[in-house]
């Protein structure tokens, strides 16, 4: 009966962990954007839109994705054996903690007012745990390696067509500007 209990928390917390990953880096492209307004907009936006992330990041994201590890780690030890389409599933958790790491990089860099990358670049960034999210729900629920084969082609067409829809979004926001 534990195992349920911790299988449920891990849920939760992925979850919430997710939530911080996609609303963490919205806050980095709004701080990107927000470099651009003039003074004082642009002061008053920055100040507290780094008040936002660090609250974000320090009290959602970063003890979700511990809890996350947690009780995955307990669930693993737990199931005894590691099947393959488990094997596949901890490969993307592993680049989902890079892309944590990577985030926690321009969440450091943005607090100190640095901006190393626009809002487009951001936006693509932003779809990166898409992409993560997709893959590891697909394995979980399926787990079956020809599904996973499946799955890994139905993400990179996936992946496809958001590069193509940031793109189409890209240009009527820079035709909506000149108007």
């Amino acid at each position: 009966m534990s195992f349920f209990y911790i299988k449920a928390l891990h849920i939760i917390f992925v979850v919430t962990w997710f939530a911080g990953l996609f609303y963490i880096v919205r806050l980095f492209i709004y701080f990107a954007e927000a470099a651009e307004k003039p003074e004082p907009e642009r002061n008053i936006l920055l100040n507290q839109f780094k008040i936002m992330q660090k609250r974000l990041w320090y009290g959602i994201t970063w003890p979700s994705a511990v809890l996350t590890l947690i009780f995955g780690l307990t669930m693993l030890y737990l199931y005894g054996s590691i099947p393959g389409w488990l094997v596949w599933k901890l490969a993307f958790v592993v680049g989902l903690y890079v892309y944590h790491f990577l985030c926690h990089a321009i969440f450091k860099q943005q607090q100190q007012g640095i901006i190393r990358y626009t809002s487009t670049q951001l936006r693509i960034w932003n779809e990166v745990a898409t992409l993560f999210l997709i893959a590891i729900v697909f394995l979980v629920v399926l787990k079956s390696t020809l599904s996973m084969v499946w799955g890994i082609v139905g993400l990179l067409l996936f992946s496809a067509i958001l590069m193509l829809a940031i793109r189409i979004y890209k240009r009527v926001r820079e035709s909506g500007q000149k108007s």
